[in-house]
């Protein structure tokens, strides 16, 4: 099964690497072709163009930062959708809108192949220590195909969401609200600890070891508490992103999320701060200068 591989930014390559150590040959591509060259380095194929790539394919992952470069690259005469090898798979593990899979989906009907939307739970050293939770929901015979590459490419778990396509993109998106308002949280209850004169770090092992005791407050408690804005491995611009998706997808089920809207607007702040390629646990930096 021949398999590609676009989209190289900090956790695409870290799956990327994972993928390329287990499934030989590895096709990949990316809009920056320096970025590549690692995975060139490890055996990978490397593809000058979307369209090369998938014509060689049975099945392409995907990972680009938002629904438009999704778009860009799946639809059109030089798309993934018109070139993927009939009966192939398009495995987009980007945070979208699940409109954007549904719309996507049809597509790859049109072409005689299939799309699966996989996204991903995990930063990139979360990736490289092979600790991925995949969420996966499209139809069920593509999603037992492609278990064992996402096996290959550092799954943790695969959680399969049902034979509708888009609701593993919902999952993730009600994920990453999840944990982008837990930091905003930690960053407001550090500060109040900190302005109060209380002993901080004690007062942080103190909950981190009790009653949140989980990955999410542990490792953004020390992230925040150390003030480790960059490098970024989730930058705070994605952040704003993907809560805006939370907000449009809200919208669209008539879900109403005020505290969603607090968050996403804080987040703005940050980015007109000058705070968009920092980490997203920056936000605390403007919660201080409130």
């Amino acid at each position: 099964m021949q398999t590609g591989f676009i989209g190289l930014g900090n956790l695409g390559m870290a799956i990327a690497e994972n993928l390329v150590e287990k499934h030989q040959p590895l096709f990949v591509y990316n809009r920056t072709a320096a970025k590549a060259k690692p995975l060139a380095d490890k055996g990978a194929i490397v593809c000058t163009s979307v369209k090369e790539l998938a014509e060689k394919c049975d099945v392409v992952f995907t990972i680009v930062s938002d629904d438009a470069a999704l778009n860009d690259i799946t639809t059109g005469t030089g798309g993934i959708a018109a070139h993927l090898r009939k009966g192939g798979i398009h495995v987009s593990l980007s945070t979208i809108l699940p409109s954007t899979s549904t719309a996507l989906h049809a597509l790859h009907q049109q072409h005689g192949s299939h799309y699966l939307d996989c996204p991903v739970m995990a930063r990139p050293e979360v990736a490289r220590a092979r600790k991925i939770n995949f969420l996966i929901s499209g139809d069920h015979a593509s999603i037992q195909t492609v278990k064992p590459l996402l096996e290959q490419a550092g799954a943790a778990a695969i959680w399969e969401f049902g034979n509708e396509v888009g609701a593993a993109n919902v999952a993730k998106l009600c994920s990453n609200y999840l944990i982008i308002a837990a930091v905003e949280a930690i960053a407001e209850s550090i500060n109040l600890a900190q302005r109060s004169n209380i002993n901080t770090e004690l007062w942080l092992r103190m909950i981190t070891q009790t009653y949140l005791n989980a990955p999410a407050y542990i490792n953004y408690s020390k992230l925040i508490f150390e003030e480790a804005f960059q490098p970024a491995a989730f930058s705070l611009r994605l952040g704003l992103k993907d809560m805006s998706l939370v907000l449009q997808q809200a919208q669209s089920v008539q879900a109403g999320m005020p505290v969603g809207q607090q968050v996403r607007d804080l987040l703005q702040r940050s980015m007109e701060a000058g705070l968009g390629e920092h980490d997203v646990v920056a936000v605390a930096q403007t919660i201080k200068d409130l």
